[in-house]
């Protein structure tokens, strides 16, 4: 029977200082990955909104220019429907992200409206905003 020496001996595994090693480096390379990564995802919400609301707000100018007026904050989805493609959109930024439109009377809208709503709306003016504080002013 033949003994073989350390140099010949072949390795079956990963020693664990080697596992530490590859364990940490992935740690640093997701700490400083993953704040980016969220601060991606929230630019590309707030770039979908304003996006959406600038669609809203010509589809609003094309129904003004047919009809001579604005809708009614509750009718303003399905009055706006042949002039969008799609659904109506959603609110991706604030608190209340949802497709839900609320009346407003201010003019211009600088203050949120009470309610669980995504958008602010002034049949009035036409103006067209998100019903949230950190971007109201969109």
């Amino acid at each position: 029977m033949q003994v073989l020496s350390l140099k010949t001996r072949q390795r079956r595994g990963f020693t664990l200082v080697e596992l530490a090693i590859v364990v940490l480096v992935i740690g640093i390379l997701a700490a400083v990955a993953a704040p980016k990564m969220v601060n991606t995802a929230s630019t590309a919400r707030s770039n979908g909104t304003k996006q959406s609301l600038a669609v809203v707000r010509d589809a609003l100018e094309m129904y003004k220019s047919q009809n001579g007026n604005y809708p009614s904050a509750a009718t303003i989805a399905t009055a706006l429907a042949p002039m969008l493609s799609g659904p109506f959109p959603t609110a991706q930024v604030g608190t209340n992200q949802n497709a839900s439109v609320v009346a407003s009377t201010q003019s211009p809208i600088t203050t949120i409206e009470a309610g669980a709503f995504g958008w602010a709306y002034n049949a009035t003016t036409g103006e067209f905003r998100v019903n949230d504080t950190s971007s109201i002013g969109w």
